[in-house]
């Protein structure tokens, strides 16, 4: 069989990208798991054109909750032109029912443990219209199909290493999609990150890891760093900031070649941080803790959330002064987004707070999907788009560049440069994030959507998904 992977994107800047840095890694990982026989190929929408008259027999679509839209349009298009339609990723696993009015199959979970029976399936006439994943050891993973990324990526060795995460931040959906916390063997990360098939430098020298928490289980990433030391690779990775508490994991971090780790900080306030669930997050450290990885030359990424039941649009503003008083090299500015199976979406649900009359576009971290406490929809878009045009200011980028001569290695002060040229750009040109208030791109879509959009019973049928539990994390 042929079978075309599209990961689903909605554009959500003005006029898009000018760099795309890195890819996801559901596309190129279900390509490596895809049986032999079968020919594959992986679109990403986010930098190539969908081709709907492709000569595939299967198209299998990914996609978050935002991208729903697009994917139903697509798998309409698609089914009406004779294809078989599959569709996976976090918003089916929470919305499997609304899903099969698009798709003839489902696949709930994570894809490992399904995928070639589904795709035997197909062959056999047997294809079922939901397969459930289970969460299995990940050892003998292949190698993504790194080889199937178009050129536009600017980094293309991702990597995962470990999967899921111990915190159950509530607006998060990485507990329920991926339970537990699980480690590859060292071994086949390292084969992985020694991938070199890659047209030009910084990408045989860069990895990039795909992980929610990379240093969670500290004997296993001290091994993997000890070994990775000598290949002289420069990495980044997503952590939680307690591993400023530990010096002899971020020396051993800084001799392997980190360059940069995401933390979510997420908020200044201890109300909003109380209202996310990140109680481990403690507002007096954060500047100690950034600059313990500023002492090792490493870049600090940081996001940062509005719209928790303590901010107020007073309150969002000023975070563009505060995070850069706590040294923060590259902020990420979102708002906040209840999507389905987290704790924010139930407690959104039970009172009433979703604004039941927008489409799932709304939910990109772009756009106002809920009635927030202390203000209103438009005042806090209104008060997001102020801080990111602050925060990416030309004065803004150029201080936290003109910083990192002075805190980074050269590895993290190129990452630093890049994305502060790369937002400040957007911003000087007001290529700005898109507001779909007044908009409805996909009506059609919606008409159908519509009526089992917050339906609790179709939440309730996912596997590993618990409302009334969920809504007591936070």
């Amino acid at each position: 069989m042929k079978i075309d992977i599209v990961v689903v994107y909605i554009q959500r800047y003005h006029r898009g990208h000018e760099v795309h840095f890195v890819p996801p890694i559901t596309g190129i990982h279900l390509a490596a798991l895809t049986p032999a026989r079968h020919t594959v190929r992986v679109i990403h929408q986010q930098v190539e054109e969908v081709n709907l008259d492709s000569d595939a027999d299967v198209i299998a679509l990914s996609f978050s909750s935002g991208f729903a839209p697009e994917a139903y349009r697509l798998a309409t298009a698609y089914r009406k032109r004779g294809k078989i339609v599959i569709a996976g990723g976090a918003h089916v696993t929470f919305a499997p029912e609304e899903a099969l009015r698009f798709v003839h199959s489902a696949i709930i979970g994570e894809a490992e443990s399904v995928w070639s029976e589904l795709l035997m399936d197909i062959e056999q006439g047997t294809l079922r219209d939901r397969y459930a994943g289970d969460s299995r050891p990940l050892a003998n993973l292949p190698t993504p199909r790194y080889d199937l990324l178009p050129p536009q990526f600017f980094v293309k060795r991702v990597v995962q290493a470990t999967r899921g995460c111990p915190f159950k931040c509530s607006f998060c959906t990485v507990p329920v999609l991926n339970p537990g916390f699980r480690t590859r063997p060292v071994e086949d990360v390292l084969r992985d990150i020694r991938y070199d098939r890659f047209r030009w430098w910084w990408q045989r020298k860069i990895v990039w890891f795909w992980d929610d928490n990379l240093t969670v289980k500290r004997d296993y990433v001290t091994e993997l760093f000890r070994r990775m030391s000598p290949l002289r690779k420069w990495w980044l990775t997503q952590a939680s900031m307690d591993i400023a508490q530990d010096d002899e994991l971020l020396d051993l971090m800084r001799e392997s070649g980190c360059i940069g780790v995401f933390f979510g900080i997420e908020s200044f306030t201890k109300e909003s941080l109380d209202d996310a669930g990140k109680r481990q997050n403690k507002v007096a450290e954060y500047r100690r803790r950034i600059k313990k990885l500023h002492d090792r030359g490493i870049c600090v990424m940081a996001g940062f959330i509005s719209g928790f039941d303590g901010d107020t649009p007073e309150s969002i503003r000023a975070m563009a002064r505060e995070l850069d008083e706590i040294g923060v090299d590259v902020p990420f500015l979102s708002i906040l987004t209840p999507y389905r199976g987290t704790a924010s979406y139930a407690k959104m649900r039970s009172s009433g707070r979703l604004r039941q009359e927008l489409g799932w576009e709304f939910y990109n971290g772009f756009n106002v999907s809920f009635e927030p406490r202390k203000t209103s929809p438009a005042d806090l878009l209104r008060a997001h788009r102020a801080l990111w045009r602050s925060a990416f200011s030309l004065r803004s980028c150029l201080r936290r560049i003109a910083r990192g001569l002075v805190t980074l290695r050269w590895g993290g002060l190129l990452m630093c440069s890049m994305m502060n040229v790369f937002y400040g750009w957007k911003a000087f040109t007001k290529n700005e994030p898109i507001s779909f208030e007044g908009t409805d791109h996909y009506n059609m879509i919606r008409e159908v959507v519509a009526p089992i959009m917050h339906n609790r019973l179709d939440t309730e049928q996912s596997p590993g998904v618990d409302l009334a539990d969920s809504a007591t994390q936070t």
